[in-house]
């Protein structure tokens, strides 16, 4: 296989550790816990995983070894910077523990446990991806582990090899079907024990518990700095306004970090845009308020960053998805579908551009929802934009030029060489997840924290996954799953960018952050995002 010159390079890098997961290793156990919300339910549908205590590893006196014991990791999922170094960091803690422990990779996602498609991780193929991007050195699938088959089919497999413990690496669904999967197993005495990980580039896995979630640092990394590079080109050509939708269908946190890194002109945040209950008209008048104000000035560019899932937070148009999504699940004939809908709802059908209004009709997802991904939104704003832009003139309100482009930065983060930053949390939560394994845990999630201090006074714990569960409605009925973090409001992150985005509008504040760095001062390279150092300040 080639490699670039920086593959090679990187392949050296030896991710830093905690110091308690250095050499000895010993364990602290807490209080019991308790569900965030909806304690009696949770505790009547994880009678075996309810009320465990968090666990916290410290440095030892005396190294124990750990009997020989075989392991299955799973890939869930979309894809996420470092999760190959989670693995490493997996095989690497179990070999430091006993060295005939194998760890076993299922293929293709949870349905490689299910279909029995696996292979063994041996040093030579772990070495191949240490420190790169991806999830192909096992592959990751969409699978939800919820059926008793489906576990029955996992013990079976597990059993002819001799699998004692489960990790599975994923987002809020994927630690849910993992909590489910150990509860489950801890019910028919099976002795498989089952670990999460948290992985998601949308950043919404995270709690008072976990700080962040892994491949969120690199993601934004990448996206600010072609954001950067577009930024300098506008601000060059001086002639283009840049629409920028980025990853983050249930939470902004993609665009209020790039929004943070780089100081565009607009940066929308769909939780203040459903707070506020603001129209598709009130965000449209907003950019093109702006758009005017920067023209007075002479500056006839600029830069707006959208998250993916604004559609679906604005009140009118969530309101008319979801009658679509009705409509559509009874009639596929489009015209029909649009007659069963409430008058309101297709008077904003009608208000759209008919591109965006017929890509609103298309096929929807295996669960009957809009595929948001599929929307053109940052083409909609264009549209909406330059025909308010017209009226502006018309009312001479405007004397500036209008030229806009569309982007959309998703799949080009999510699988780039992980940050030192990711490189090292993973490397970490992986070796963790050994020792929970190595101690017996199932039904925990791997917790690396106090992530914003140097790597060796990082804090390796784990945390009941009930701990994290409230009740909610999914597909028409309730379910246990672990509760996803919008973006707050209140909280510092915003707080920092509703102070500045008045400035950033009218002012050309950019700031161009350049590419990842590997090498080099540990200010430039290790760097965790600007969200977390301003939450944790």
């Amino acid at each position: 296989m080639n490699k670039s010159a920086l593959q090679i390079a990187r392949a050296a890098y030896q991710p830093k550790l905690p110091q308690a997961l250095k050499g000895a290793v010993a364990i602290t156990e807490g209080e019991a816990t308790q569900s965030v919300a909806d304690q009696e339910e949770i505790k009547k549908l994880f009678p075996n995983t309810y009320g465990m205590p968090v666990v916290k590893f410290v440095a030892a006196s005396k190294a124990e070894t750990l009997p020989a014991m075989n392991v299955g990791v799973i890939l869930s999922g979309g894809q996420a910077p470092g999760g190959h170094n989670v693995i490493s960091g997996i095989f690497d803690g179990l070999k430091a523990l006993n060295k005939d422990c194998k760890l076993y990779g299922f293929l293709g996602g949870p349905s490689g446990l299910i279909d029995h498609k696996y292979m063994e991780l041996t040093a030579d193929i772990i070495d191949e991806y240490r420190n790169t991007g991806g999830f192909d050195i096992i592959g990751s699938g969409r699978t939800k582990l919820e059926k008793q088959d489906q576990f029955d089919s996992g013990i079976e497999i597990c059993n002819k090899l001799g699998i004692k413990a489960l990790i599975i690496i994923g987002g809020d669904d994927s630690n849910t079907n993992a909590c489910v999967l150990a509860e489950y197993y801890l019910q028919k005495k099976c002795g498989i024990q089952v670990i999460g990980c948290p992985k998601t580039i949308d950043g919404d896995l995270k709690n008072s518990m976990i700080e962040t979630s892994f491949g969120f640092d690199t993601a934004c990394k990448v996206y600010s700095e072609v954001i950067g590079n577009i930024m300098r080109d506008a601000n060059s050509a001086k002639k283009y306004w840049h629409f920028i939708k980025l990853m983050g269908r249930s939470a902004s946190h993609i665009a209020l970090e790039c929004g943070l890194q780089t100081q565009p002109n607009v940066c929308i945040v769909s939780e203040e845009v459903e707070a506020k209950k603001m129209t598709l008209s009130q965000i449209v008048n907003d950019i093109a308020d702006k758009v005017a104000a920067r023209a007075a000035q002479g500056n006839n560019f600029g830069v707006v960053l959208i998250p993916e899932g604004l559609i679906e937070f604005i009140p009118e148009m969530k309101v008319l998805i979801s009658e679509l999504n009705d409509a559509l699940a009874k009639e596929s004939d489009v015209a029909k579908a649009l007659k069963m809908i409430s008058a309101q709802s297709l008077s904003v059908y009608n208000s759209l551009p008919e591109a965006i209004a017929k890509q609103l009709t298309l096929e929807r997802d295996p669960h009957g929802n809009v595929q948001v991904s599929l929307i053109e939104t940052e083409k909609l704003l264009i549209e909406m934009v330059k025909t308010r832009l017209a009226a502006m003139k018309a009312e001479g309100k405007y004397c500036g030029k209008f030229s806009a482009l569309g982007h959309f930065f998703g799949y080009e983060g999510r699988c780039a060489a992980p940050s030192n930053f990711d490189a090292d949390y993973c490397y970490s939560l992986g070796y963790n997840a050994a020792h929970l394994i190595a101690n017996g845990k199932s039904g925990y999630m791997s917790l690396i924290q106090n992530t914003t201090k140097p790597a060796s006074e990082w804090v390796a714990a784990g945390v009941p996954i009930t701990m994290m569960m409230n009740m909610e409605r999914r597909h028409g009925e309730m379910k246990p799953v672990i509760r996803k973090a919008l973006v707050e409001l209140d909280g510092a992150p915003f707080k920092a960018l509703a102070a500045n985005r008045d400035k950033w509008a009218i002012e050309t504040a950019y700031v161009y952050p350049g590419p990842i760095q590997y090498f080099g001062p540990s200010e430039v390279c290790d760097q965790p995002t600007k969200t977390l150092m301003l939450e944790k300040a």
